[in-house]
């Protein structure tokens, strides 16, 4: 397919996914129990105070809408760069362990030093930068010198491989935490094994804004050097790129949009995973935009699906992500051949 054509599939894709965020954005506030009326949520938009539908509306399931919107495009983000990156479409927060780095460093402040509050987002902020950091030192993904693409597709694969060992090992340490805990502390850690934007708040929601807007134009930058990157490292070399800089910076971006989400809204699962290789099948290349828009229109409609769907029982978005990612990724397994040395 030619660049035009491309291209405006790509255009087209993209209008249609930011339609369907603003029509899943509507139902999240109109549907629910009780279902609030057209015409008096618009007024709640415009600023009029509507005795019970004000409150519903703007400190509960607005807040919630927009930090779903936010999350989704953060692991949107993140998962693409991860996978392009690694040229392996396994390789999102998700499977190397990442998420569960930073729900680790949240369960093990809550559970060991009695965390509550601010202090579990830092944790799991901290959390999910360590789990990234150990990874990057165990695979040698920025050590200098894998000249070759053969040898840079064995530090991409080492660090898919190292990541996945790591969360492994992450989720043992979790399931012994629960033991140790009493019983009515199990709710609370439960939050940072699933995800849910139960406790979404407008602070919430502009911690995650704040973040995409300090993150997003640094990947601007450097989404150039990774196409420079993806020529190969002996030419990306000789072209002047630090490979090994671009390449920690890239991971730094990508972990941090993570680790970010995680400490908001808990891990939500596959939407990483999810959002690059679907933006792939339609652009025919990876998309930033594209995949910042499925992980929206994911988030989104989990949750619309989660708070609407099974008859007065809510269920956190994590729970539908996780359903609709498990199936993904077997089938993404099938097409992935075991023999694949990160091309």
């Amino acid at each position: 397919m030619t660049t035009a054509p491309r291209s405006r599939r790509t255009g087209a894709a993209l209008a249609a996914l930011i339609a369907l965020v603003f029509a899943a954005a509507a139902a999240r506030v109109l549907l629910g129990t009780p279902v609030v009326p057209i015409d008096k949520a618009l007024a709640v938009l415009m600023g009029r105070q509507v005795p019970g539908i004000s409150f519903i509306v703007m400190d509960s399931r607005l807040p919630a809408t927009v930090v779903a919107i936010l999350a989704g495009t953060a692991l949107g983000l993140s998962g693409t760069i991860f996978q392009t990156l690694l040229r392996n479409p396994l390789a999102s927060p998700d499977v190397i362990g990442v998420t569960l780095g930073a729900s680790t460093g949240a369960v093990v402040a809550m559970t060991v030093f009695g965390a509550t509050g601010p202090a579990l987002f830092w944790a799991a902020l901290l959390g999910g930068l360590a789990t990234a950091a150990l990874i990057l030192l165990v695979a040698g993904a920025g050590r200098p010198g894998a000249g070759a693409a053969g040898a840079a597709g064995a530090v991409d694969n080492r660090f898919v491989l190292v990541g996945i060992g790591v969360g492994a090992a992450l989720s043992s340490l979790i399931s012994y935490l629960l033991t140790r805990i009493p019983t009515q502390s199990a709710g609370d850690v439960m939050h940072w094994l699933i995800g849910s934007l139960s406790s979404a708040t407008w602070e919430r929601a502009a911690v995650l804004a704040l973040a995409l807007g300090v993150l997003v134009p640094v990947l601007a930058v450097l989404v150039a050097q990774l196409r420079i990157l993806q020529l190969g490292d002996d030419m990306a070399t000789g072209l002047g790129l630090s490979v090994a800089r671009t390449r920690v910076g890239l991971i730094a971006v990508g972990v941090a949009l993570c680790a970010l989400t995680v400490a908001v809204t808990g891990p939500l699962s596959f939407v990483a995973f999810l959002a690059g290789p679907l933006a792939r099948m339609i652009a025919g290349r990876p998309s930033f935009p594209l995949a910042a828009a499925l992980g929206a229109a994911i988030v989104l409609l989990a949750d619309v699906v989660g708070q609407n769907a099974f008859s007065g029982t809510a269920l956190p978005a994590g729970v539908i992500t996780g359903a609709l990612g498990a199936p993904f990724l077997l089938w993404m397994l099938t097409r992935t051949p075991t023999s694949r040395q990160g091309r």
